[in-house]
């Protein structure tokens, strides 16, 4: 249990969901320290910037008591640090049973999907921010407490059901798909995560409309639906879309509550923004304070960032899914309608490239270039048996691309050229631009 009175030890701090909940509780008035690899990672600098100490693993850093102990989810029992508390009868606890703590302390929101967690956890924390003290917890090793804060803004991981920790307050489901082959059997198997933290959920659930597996799912508190049909609870209305984002109004059961814009782009971001009125509504945020929230937000890290070179525009981005390419693209084709469309696509571990390598194939063949990196492993999937070569042979005009050829990429003039992937396709990004430059 969380205890102010004892330091809070994090076994693999450095983690991109365990250093934003360091952050978290640091801000709260939490002794936060912890330990991790030496090799420099993103996610230590804002660690550091707050004050708290990193150190190597070692078994002196586990005390017989005095600490509360947050054991990563990817150490196990050959971690030396894990295996001093077992020796030293140290009893620890995982990331997700921590931020359980930090729900029960708040109204709670947490934020479920198979795409779109990220984008709109960040939006919900700024926009509530704008009327209560907000703490918020996003998946891209952002983090920050508010003491006193009314709110508790989560994103909350499917993989490894490890969202089953979690009974929220309040939950929006912003779809189901099927993701995580390396963990979930099937669509049934990974449905049935969903169905389990819908009923967690204690005062509201808030689904998409337009999926038919979030409809179905039952619940034990208001289940409400959000998007862009009539029998939606949520309704966005009046939509109107530009190069510099979207304008839109939402109806409540036909009920107008007000007209909003965001300066994002694609339809999914509109649904976002509804999930989060409908949220702020019903927890009756201000007006003003909604729309104020939405018109300033700039977007999560790695959610459609953007960088200009002159006649090239780059787009950073973190899809890696079918839905979540498609969704991209129809993004930049709103921000850049007179540009050519240029897709660097890394392919994120052997069994989901297999998966769904038609739809790879069918969304790149879509646009004006594609490049496929190789495809990214993870640590749980060294290998498999299909390439990026695979995909490039159906895809006409398409190219592998890496390191060695990547001055390839800067012939492509008056074009936004997106990069999309969740491995390490920041180098790529990085290889350009300095090219560039």
């Amino acid at each position: 249990m969380l205890d102010k009175n004892k330091q809070i030890w994090f076994i693999g701090i450095k983690g991109t969901g365990m250093a934003a909940l360091a952050l978290v509780l640091k801000d709260l008035g939490f002794d936060v320290a912890g330990s991790d690899i030496a090799k420099y990672t993103f996610t230590q600098e804002p660690l550091i910037k707050a004050g708290i100490k990193i150190s190597s693993f070692a078994a002196e850093n586990i005390k017989d008591n005095g600490q509360v102990i947050v054991k990563g989810n990817a150490f196990k029992a050959d971690n030396v640090e894990v295996q001093a508390c077992e020796s030293k009868n140290v009893t620890w606890q995982s990331y997700p049973d921590t931020v359980e703590e930090i729900i029960k302390m708040h109204t709670s929101i947490g934020v479920s999907g198979t795409h779109g967690k990220t984008s709109t956890t960040g939006l919900l924390a700024h926009v509530l921010g704008e009327a209560a003290p907000t703490s918020y917890l996003i998946g891209d090793g952002e983090g920050k407490g508010v003491k006193n804060s009314r709110f508790f803004v989560y994103e909350a991981d499917e993989y490894r059901r490890h969202f089953l920790a979690y009974h929220p307050d309040y939950q929006i489901m912003t779809n189901i798909d099927f993701d995580h082959p390396d963990y979930f059997k099937d669509q049934s198997d990974y449905t049935s995560a969903f169905q389990t933290a819908a009923q967690q959920t204690q005062k509201g659930l808030f689904v998409w409309g337009g999926n038919s597996r979030l409809k179905q799912l039952k619940a034990d508190c208001p289940k409400y639906t959000y998007g862009f049909d009539s029998d939606d609870d949520f309704q966005a209305v009046a939509i109107t879309r530009s190069t510099h984002g979207s304008s839109f109004t939402v109806l409540n059961h036909g009920q107008n509550i007000g007209h909003f814009t965001i300066h994002l782009f694609g339809d999914h971001n509109i649904l976002n923004a509804t999930a989060v009125i409908a949220v702020a509504y019903t927890e009756k945020i201000p007006l003003a304070d909604i729309q104020q929230g939405l018109l300033t937000y700039q977007g999560a890290k790695r959610r459609f960032s953007e960088k200009d070179f002159k006649d090239i525009n780059i787009i950073d981005d973190y899809a890696h899914h079918p839905t979540e390419m498609r969704a991209t693209i129809q993004a930049a084709r709103q921000k850049f309608p007179d540009k050519r469309l240029v897709v660097v696509f890394q392919p994120h571990t052997f069994s989901r490239t297999k998966k769904y390598a038609s739809d790879f194939e069918e969304i790149l063949r879509g646009v004006d270039k594609a490049y496929i990196t190789p495809i990214y492993a993870s640590a749980r999937e060294k290998s498999g048996d299909i390439t990026s070569d695979d995909l490039v042979a159906k895809i006409p005009g398409a190219e592998v691309i890496d390191l060695d050829n990547i001055a390839d990429l800067a012939q492509n003039k008056d074009s936004v050229i997106v990069f999309m992937g969740a491995g390490d396709i920041t180098k790529y990004e990085d290889a350009l631009e300095k090219l560039l430059k």
